[in-house]
């Protein structure tokens, strides 16, 4: 542990450097890389600093020991009992913190929220997932930008798409995609009735071009004009942008935007997130001993929560979390459900690392 530790720290300390040369500031696209990397690295490192203290501490501790002194060796023996239980604790955190992240955890995001079942109220909760959401991102201190936007005839939304700039946002995020359901009595219901409505979520990281070994001689582009409510735009231009990796015939592509460019920015991550998925589901099948994730797939038909407003209870149907605060969690108190989702990932990966 302490050599991956050193391993860790060096790099720590690399790219502190790396990052005060003016040739890699004035490189935004890199800067931003190496700094996203060296955030990630932060809590490890000063764990790290923290138990290397420890560790010397208990040294001098000991050889304390053996002073002539009774009342030193008295106030050697107190405080290495002290510093033992301190070196357990920081074992088991060291143990969490270096738990192998996702490559992907860094990234930043396109998020796309769609009603689901129930007509308008489930548009209506699709805008208020999106409130959720976006009062989230401001205690994140999250850059976002709206891609996309088609509203609900009474209200919400029928669909959003949000591009999600910031620290670890995929991590953070990952956990939310699938189908999210409510229980309540919808505004326009006369006779009082609890109805069910659903929503979906889906979250894609944004790959580099480096990301993946995607060659552009792989890819065939085509362009078509996009379908939608009416409207001059409509059929005129071809914004709508499809791609095709010509080597497994993996398709994807994007009319959420009416500019071509964003149209081509959302289809390319779309593929590149098909691409990756086909790519870990090889590594996993060939390692099939490893435990399927508790959190799911991240498929939108897997249904991830319900939001019960008569019981003021929300329920996480992946790792059987039940909270009842719904109130204070559809105002974007989020976190408390994230962390316990990350925990639980956490515990089965760790359950995988013991096994092989």
């Amino acid at each position: 542990m302490i050599e991956k530790l050193e391993e860790i720290h060096s790099r720590y300390l690399d790219i502190e450097e790396k990052l005060s040369d003016p040739t890699v500031a004035s490189d935004m696209k890199q800067f931003t890389k190496l700094n996203k990397e060296y955030s990630s690295l932060r809590e490890i490192n000063q764990a790290y600093l923290s138990y290397r203290d420890i560790l010397d501490n208990m040294e001098s501790s000991k050889a304390m020991l053996n002073d002539s002194d009774q009342e030193m060796r008295d106030m050697a023996k107190e405080e290495l009992t002290s510093l033992e239980a301190s070196k357990k604790d920081l074992d088991e955190k060291l143990k969490v913190l270096l738990i192998p992240k996702d490559p992907d955890d860094a990234k930043d995001v396109i998020m796309e929220i769609r009603s689901g079942t129930g007509g308008d109220e489930a548009s209506i909760f699709a805008g208020d997932l999106y409130r959720m959401y976006s009062k989230y991102f401001e205690t994140k201190k999250w850059k976002v930008e709206v891609l996309d936007i088609n509203e609900g005839s009474v209200g919400g939304y029928n669909k959003i798409v949000l591009e999600i700039f910031g620290n670890e946002v995929f991590g953070n995020l990952k956990f939310e995609s699938g189908a999210h359901r409510v229980q309540r009595v919808p505004k326009t219901e006369s006779q009082g009735r609890v109805h069910t409505s659903a929503a979906t979520v889906a979250i894609l990281p944004k790959f580099e071009e480096e990301d993946l070994d995607v060659k552009k001689d792989e890819l065939r582009t085509d362009t078509f004009r996009a379908s939608g409510a009416g409207g001059q735009h409509v059929n005129k231009t071809e914004s709508g942008v499809r791609f095709t990796h010509l080597p497994t015939g993996i398709v994807a592509e994007s009319t959420d935007s009416r500019s071509q460019h964003k149209n081509r920015e959302i289809a390319l991550q779309r593929l590149y997130s098909k691409i990756k998925e086909v790519q870990k589901a090889a590594a996993q099948k060939e390692q099939t001993e490893q435990r399927k994730s508790l959190v799911g797939t991240g498929d939108r038909s897997d249904k991830v929560r319900t939001y019960n407003y008569p019981q003021n209870r929300v329920t996480d149907h992946r790792i059987n979390l039940t909270l009842y605060s719904l109130d204070k969690i559809i105002e974007g108190n989020i976190e408390g459900i994230i962390e316990a989702l990350q925990v639980a990932e956490n515990a089965e990966k760790m359950k995988v690392g013991e096994s092989v």
